[in-house]
């Protein structure tokens, strides 16, 4: 009876389950979907943004990023920093207000909420009569002043968040202390702006929407001096000095008022209409700015002529005779000027614009001539095109990196040298210990390379291949397309461009060969793209062989889009990668599969229709569909009729038989109705297996069986175990895994001899579900090294003289089978045991944070439910399981790619990438201390840094080096690119890699576990005892 008894979880497993695996959520890429408010402390310098949905997010110098969300889920209307103090207030569209701080806990600062807020109206009032239109926080930093609709502002006390009944300003109080001839008319509606006195801390300005305007003083409560504009207020801006105050109204002119002392009621200066006579939309907001030089800057939004430009997104800048309106391409939310901080200095010196877009944030230079834009180190507008595909590489070797990275240097030669000028607090995260890519495909056919190494998503270089194809609009047309003569002197800003030229254009598959500098990119129309990476720009013609994946099918017509048209000419490309030859798929559908083997010059890609192989060293399609058995089963959709017959009848006959058997003895006229009865109950009342769930039955003559989910390279025993061969293979969305053999020529044979494929194998698996992964293990049970790995000495040798394992991932199941015989050994039914399909699946090396030199390899895997699991190999045993995305969303789970090392990436809108990480050794998450300029004169930060973890403060990616993988020393940086050894050259500035021991030292002072970098050395599993699994 032992045999029957389940033994329980073994302790040591379950500790070291410990030290391999954790989820967490680490850090959001990209930019904030939907922001609806902006705020900037200058003593902080750190930049806030809030959003629709209630969170809020602080960015200061790169790596400093913290963010809260309001319990409730309410726009953020207005943000408001403390003067001087690491406090902030946000105002919701609820009319509630929230008091948060930056607080430091064990040197690490973090964002707290402390208190909420909400006016009420008193008793009988209206609701709008407390309704907040703007909030001043007093430089006394125990005031808020509450500007409302009603016209009345009320006084709240920090931080208890208090009202102050003896302080309120209301409307019939200011109206009393008007002279007598300003009281003829109702001048009173909401309050439109409130501003302290730059010098005088008890005066304040009170600007009402009909057009009155009262500077106040706070101490005797009277009307110090006052002017009433013929047009409605947007808003008022005080001069550094105090002596002048400028208005902007809503027929998009502004006004400038001289303050005297003597004087009670101000006259203006001529009113000023920047883009007039006609008609224009009105400045909600402006800046008047002095400098040194004594001409002043003017800037402000909106004012552009309503019926020829009313639709334009302007910020415009004036200094003398320079005038430039910055046009965006989305709405602009709110923006800022970063001036000279000290309060006393006579002068404001602006020297950046800062706009907040609805889809990206621009920083404006303004000391450089021209206002260049300042090229952001975060906040990347990740959706200026929609994605539509991802790809990450860990480990890039430097030569590659540098290459890369000089190659998109030259694309930014039109931003500003300026260093990124919102730089407060302090990163303590260390250094990224490696070099990691994501690419990303975009809808108007580019791929861009961002650096993922660490906390900041930055933009490296962006690869177009609109180059390649004739299009109706010409690539290279400026985006300035208007003359420098004509006015209004628009100039577009900003990288956000949702429009595409074609939709065919749009990228699907990537693929890139960090080793050799291949590139393979594919797209909606059938075009596939081979390139490789060149330092000097080049123009030559783009080689293009066309691959018919059904040639030899009589009676098909292809109803889809046209393939794109090719360039026949030479053409010119930039330094960066360039495409050598187009591979077009015919018919010209999506290409829904990838990959590349730089080692053996292959390139294996896959459609609805089939899947062929090409020989990008000979510029050849080495597989053709004659060569595909499976044109003649489920991989085709295309079926002679004789055949479509033959199976109709038969389908008739199985059905018929079916029924007769089924049929009770009882009433003729009842028996229909009595069988589907019996037959409901019978469901209904039989038992499945505790543990199993039905599973829906799948045709194999669904139209979809063709679909090509995945093909893979491996060299690996597939006719016999006394020989090894290159092989490729591919997965159908019908369960049929096919095998290909392929006879690669040696090197000096290569360009004389072909290389050729026969089909070796073919599995069925028998509930046809789509197949997403397939992976061959060595005889150690590992998974096998990426091309050109081991020949560059990165990656232990495969074993080649134990048995290898195939493992073929579909929606539903994991299964394992020997090499050569493909005979069932493991498998584990995921959809019957937890009723979820796979959606996503990687393998993955999870290091131990206690023990350097081990760690083991798993796959990582997300399901259609949102959770993401870790499964053994080869024995596809679960470990863990984390609930990671909401089940719906659906675009969120399509998006998540995962890395090698355990982490992973999802789109949590389409602006922004979620990273998460289910390994305990790699961790990239921000560490940061913010501090007031008070704090910062008693205290010594950087000596308490310390692990613990809190939200709202950035967490530690110091941890995330994977000791086994990275090689010691100057191995990696020396890795082979093109057959040329890279140059032993470091890494300048904040990428300058760590040493071994510097980087065990940082972790011992932050508490978490050494990650010394030390050769890969993964320990084999044991294997189970061979079996025949069943379907």
């Amino acid at each position: 009876m032992r045999r029957f008894l389940r033994s329980g979880p073994d302790p040591e497993r379950e500790r070291l389950k410990q030290e391999l695996f954790q989820f967490s959520k680490t850090v959001e890429h990209g930019f904030p979907h939907q922001p609806s408010a902006l705020g900037y402390s200058p003593s902080l310098r750190l930049l806030a943004i809030g959003t629709r949905s209630g969170a809020i997010k602080l960015y200061g110098a790169p790596g400093v990023e913290f963010m809260g969300l309001h319990r409730e889920n309410n726009a953020v209307v207005q943000i408001h920093f403390l003067p001087g103090q690491c406090q902030l207030v946000t105002l919701l569209d609820d009319n509630s207000l929230h008091l948060w701080s930056l607080k430091v806990k064990v040197g690490v600062s973090e964002l707290q909420e402390e208190e909420s807020f909400t006016l009420r109206s008193p008793p009988g009032a209206a609701p709008s009569a407390t309704q907040i239109t703007v909030v001043l926080p007093h430089s006394s930093r125990e005031l808020l002043y509450l500007g409302t609709e009603s016209g009345d502002i009320f006084a709240v006390q920090l931080p208890a968040l208090r009202t102050l009944e003896d302080r309120t300003i209301s409307s019939d109080a200011v109206l009393q202390r008007l002279p007598e001839q300003a009281r003829h008319r109702w001048v009173f509606e909401m309050v439109e702006a409130l501003q302290e006195h730059p010098r005088d801390p008890n005066q304040i300005l009170i600007g009402y929407s009909r057009g009155l305007v009262v500077a106040w003083d706070l101490q005797g409560s009277r009307v110090l001096c006052h002017f009433l504009s013929s047009q409605q207020l947007e808003n008022v801006s005080w001069q550094r000095d105090g002596r002048l105050i400028v208005s902007c109204h809503s027929d998009g002119s502004y006004c400038q008022w001289p303050v005297s002392d003597d004087a009670q009621q101000l006259e203006p200066l001529p009113s000023h209409m920047p883009y007039g006579p006609f008609p224009c939309k009105a400045i909600t907001k402006i800046f008047w700015l002095t400098t040194k030089k004594g001409l002043p800057f003017t800037i402000f939004q909106g004012g552009m002529p309503r019926a020829s430009y009313g639709d334009r997104h302007c910020i415009s800048v004036v200094h003398g005779s320079q005038q430039t309106a910055f046009d965006f391409t989305s709405r602009v939310i709110d923006f800022t000027v970063l001036t000279e901080v000290d309060p006393t200095a006579a002068f404001d010196d602006p020297y950046a614009l800062v706009v907040l877009a609805e889809e990206e944030l621009v920083v404006i230079d303004l000391k450089t001539a021209g206002w260049p834009p300042v090229q952001p180190p975060y906040l990347a507008s990740l959706h200026c095109s929609a994605i539509t595909c991802s790809h990450h590489v860990s480990n890039i070797p430097l030569k590659l990196w540098e290459r890369v990275i000089a190659a998109g240097s030259q694309q930014s030669t039109h931003f500003s040298t300026m260093e990124w000028p919102i730089d407060g607090g302090t990163s303590l995260a260390p250094a990224p210990p490696q070099r990691d890519l994501l690419l990303t495909g975009h809808e108007d056919g580019t791929v861009r390379f961002w650096d993922a190494s660490g906390i900041c998503l930055r933009l490296l270089y962006k690869l177009s291949t609109v180059m390649v194809f004739l299009m109706d609009t010409d690539p290279n047309e400026s985006l300035h397309a208007q003359g420098e003569d004509e006015w209004p002197p628009l100039r577009k800003v900003g990288s956000f461009d949702p429009y595409s030229d074609d939709p065919r254009l749009g990228i699907q598959k990537i693929f890139l060969c960090k080793y050799s500098g291949y590139l393979a990119v594919a797209g909606t129309a059938g075009q596939v793209l081979v390139l490789e990476l060149n330092d000097e720009a080049a123009e030559h013609t783009v080689e293009q062989v066309e691959a018919d994946l059904l040639q030899d099918q009589e009676g098909y017509r292809w109803k889809g889009h046209e393939r794109l048209r090719a360039r026949l000419g030479p053409v010119h490309f930039e330094p960066g990668f360039q495409p050598f030859v187009l591979v077009q798929c015919q018919p010209p559908a999506v290409v829904t599969s990838l990959a590349l083997h730089s080692e053996w010059r292959l390139v294996a890609f896959g459609t609805s229709h089939g899947f062929g192989l090409f020989d990008h060293q000979q510029r050849r399609c080495t597989l053709h569909p004659s060569d595909q058995l499976a044109l003649e089963g489920p991989l085709s959709r295309v079926k002679s009729l004789k055949k479509s017959l033959r199976q109709s009848f038969r389908r008739m006959r199985r059905s018929t038989a079916s029924t007769r058997k089924r049929r009770p003895a009882g009433v003729p006229g009842e028996v229909p109705e009595a069988s589907s009865k019996a037959e409901r109950i019978g469901l209904q009342n039989m038992e499945l297996a505790p543990v199993q769930r039905k599973i829906e039955a799948r045709s194999a003559e669904d139209s979809f069986t063709g679909f090509v989910r995945t093909l893979y390279f491996a060299d690996t025993y597939l006719r016999d175990s006394s020989r090894h061969c290159p092989s490729l293979w591919a997965g159908t969305n019908g369960g049929t895994v096919y095998a290909f053999s392929l006879r690669v020529p040696p090197a000096e044979r290569r360009m004389d001899e072909p290389v050729r494929a026969e089909q070796a194998k073919e599995i069925q698996l028998m509930h046809r579900a789509p197949v997403v992964g397939i992976l061959v293990l060595d005889g150690h049970s590992v998974p096998l090294p990426e091309p050109l790995e081991v020949a560059h000495d990165l990656s232990k040798s495969p074993d080649m003289q134990g048995s290898h394992q195939l493992l073929v991932v579909s929606e539903e199941q994991f299964k394992v089978f020997t090499l050569p015989k493909v005979s069932a050994k493991l498998k584990l039914k995921l959809t019957a045991l937890e009723g979820s399909r796979v959606r996503r699946v990687s393998a993955a090396h999870f290091g131990s944070c206690r023990a350097e030199d081990y760690g083991e390899h798993h796959l990582a895997v997300l399901t259609n439910l949102g959770d993401v699991q870790v499964v053994s190999l080869p024995l596809l045993k679960p470990q863990v399981r984390f609930s990671c995305i909401r089940r719906e969303d659906v675009s969120g789970i399509a998006s998540c790619v995962f890395t090698k090392y355990g982490q992973g990436f999802y789109l949590i809108s389409p602006s922004e990438f979620e990273r998460f990480s289910l390994s305990t050794k790699w961790l990239v998450e921000p560490r940061c201390l913010v501090e007031s300029a008070e704090t910062k004169n008693h205290s010594h930060p950087c000596s308490r840094a310390g692990p613990e973890k809190a939200v709202g403060r950035a967490r530690n990616s110091g941890n995330q080096s994977d000791g086994e993988e990275r090689t010691p020393g100057p191995m990696m940086e020396h890795a082979l690119l093109n057959d040329e050894r890279a140059m032993g050259i470091g890494i300048p500035g904040e990428w300058q890699w760590g040493t071994a021991s510097a980087m065990e030292e940082q972790s011992e002072r932050e508490g978490v576990c050494s990650t010394q970098h030390t050769l890969l050395r993964a320990r084999p599993g044991a294997l189970p005892p061979p079996g025949q699994a069943e379907d």
